[in-house]
């Protein structure tokens, strides 16, 4: 009933106005002991597990720079089997499956459209595809499901609702309205999207081979491509929400077999899914 509130009062409110506001404070740098009171009260809050938090709690500037904190190394092994689809982040699986008539369930009552969520692109009917949502609790950086190069990317401004299960029951194509910045990922398995939505709260996302940021006042959609076009290792970090949000991985048709389900807790770096025809080739 409280998320439900909150949702039916942020139809009121300003969203991006509210959300600058409250990116300029998550990116102050307050006096440690302020910091420190306020960095205590979000890991009590949320139980976040700080033995994996690659830095001492001391060591934070603001509360934008915990959020996106690294991990200790070997906290998140990454499958090494050549036919593995790895989670790219820790969170919940919101859903997984094919796109059907264009359309992918965001909860029980309501869906989004494919081609809306990637501005008007298609080839991903009757494709794979898998939503995880990131929790307050969880690791804030975003990692490639399998090795490919990043040929391009695609930002769309857009709204900034929340993305919490109570959102997602009640905003028709949640998914496909809030911001989002896609990575266009040339793979062994086709042609992979990773779509990184924004929400309520900070609402900025960077990615790790380009220097844009999202939710800075820019109103027109950002498609680049990318020369020279990088590589990445399967589970390398590709980008980082600054509070938020969910991930859409979507896989071309006939590629994929999901060995996740609905409403499973997922880590990065764990299988998700499987090569449907044995090892995918080289990219």
């Amino acid at each position: 009933m409280k998320d439900a509130l909150i949702v039916s009062a942020l139809s009121l409110v300003p969203k991006r106005a509210a959300s600058g506001w409250m990116g300029a404070f998550a990116r102050t740098e307050f006096p440690r002991p302020v910091l420190s009171l306020l960095l205590r009260w979000y890991v009590w809050k949320y139980n976040v597990n700080l033995a994996e938090a690659a830095e001492p709690l001391s060591s934070y500037r603001s509360l934008v720079a915990f959020f996106t904190r690294a991990l200790v190394p070997g906290a998140r092994p990454v499958c090494p089997d050549a036919d593995a689809v790895v989670s790219p982040a820790d969170g919940k699986v919101y859903a997984c499956g094919v796109v059907t008539n264009d359309r992918i369930p965001q909860s029980e009552a309501q869906h989004f459209s494919a081609r809306e969520l990637l501005a008007g692109k298609e080839g991903y009917e009757g494709g794979s595809y898998v939503v995880i949502y990131l929790s307050p609790r969880d690791y804030h950086r975003v990692h490639v499901p399998c090795a490919g190069v990043v040929d391009r990317f695609q930002y769309v401004p857009g709204a900034l609702w929340p993305v919490f299960p109570a959102a997602t029951e009640r905003i028709p194509f949640l998914f496909s309205r809030n911001e989002r910045l896609t990575t266009m990922l040339r793979t062994a398995f086709g042609e992979v999207a990773l779509v990184m939505v924004g929400a309520f709260g900070v609402g900025r996302m960077r990615v790790v081979y380009d220097e844009i940021v999202t939710n800075t006042g820019g109103q027109e959609v950002v498609e680049r491509a990318l020369n020279p076009a990088p590589t990445l290792a399967s589970g390398a970090e590709v980008g980082r929400f600054e509070m938020g949000s969910t991930v859409v991985l979507l896989f071309p048709p006939g590629r994929v077999d999901w060995v996740v389900s609905a409403g499973q807790p997922v880590r990065y770096g764990e299988r998700i899914g499987t090569a449907r025809s044995g090892q995918p080739s080289e990219v």
